[in-house]
């Protein structure tokens, strides 16, 4: 597994006007409706440090806001959720590349969604292995990444029934999004991997290896 700085060379910018509604859901915590915009309204509030904001934490079109205790939403914050936004299309967060162990025991799911889509399994592997995704937020788990970009034939619903143990680094699928298991534990995404990269340590100075706005390329192994 690697970890880059790379930016996508495919970058260019656009400038959208974000519905940037927002409403308070408790005497500190205001959320704000972001859709489309919600990695680059996330990177925009989070580098220009405004002194009200304690955390910043994406979620799928929206973000909550944390304020600090007893402060109030400052004029320039504000304007910030108000004005226009340039962003990147693509995302230009740090690259990591996650080996990965498809099917078999690590990955219990996979033969039945390779039929579904109409795939062997080496195919299905290939599709999931050939694009580049997003870490849209993280949920569920500490450090458990959502990522956007799974290719439309590999959308597959969650489980009927969660299984009560799933083994850590397991790779995944719940509708749209890929993810990958931080931790042991119950869980009713589809699994089709294993990685042996270790996705959240409490004792690292960043615990999350993933964060909102990083890039994922899976690396079969």
């Amino acid at each position: 597994m690697q970890n880059t700085e790379m930016k996508s060379p495919k970058t260019k910018l656009q400038t959208v006007q974000p519905a940037l509604a927002w409403r308070w859901m408790s005497e500190r915590g205001l959320r704000v409706a972001t859709g489309e915009a919600t990695l680059a309204c996330y990177a925009m509030l989070s580098t220009k440090n405004f002194s009200e904001v304690e955390d910043v934490i994406p979620s799928d079109g929206s973000l909550l806001l944390i304020l600090r205790r007893g402060a109030a939403v400052s004029p320039d914050l504000r304007a910030a959720l108000s004005a226009p936004l340039s962003y990147a299309s693509a995302a230009s967060g740090k690259l990591h590349e996650i080996a990965v162990e498809y099917g078999g025991a690590a990955g219990p799911d996979l033969p039945r969604l390779a039929e579904q889509a109409g795939m062997d399994a080496a195919s299905y592997i290939h599709s999931h292995a050939a694009v580049e995704y997003t870490v849209a937020f993280l949920g569920f788990q500490p450090g458990f990444p959502y990522l956007r970009g799974l290719p439309s034939a590999l959308h597959a619903p969650r489980r009927a029934s969660p299984r009560l143990r799933v083994a850590a680094g397991s790779v995944a699928i719940g509708g749209a999004y890929a993810g990958i298991y931080p931790a042991g534990g119950p869980g009713g995404w589809q699994i089709i991997g294993r990685t042996a990269a270790v996705l959240f340590d409490p004792q690292r100075h960043a615990p999350a290896l993933l964060m909102p706005g990083d890039r994922v390329r899976f690396v079969p192994q």
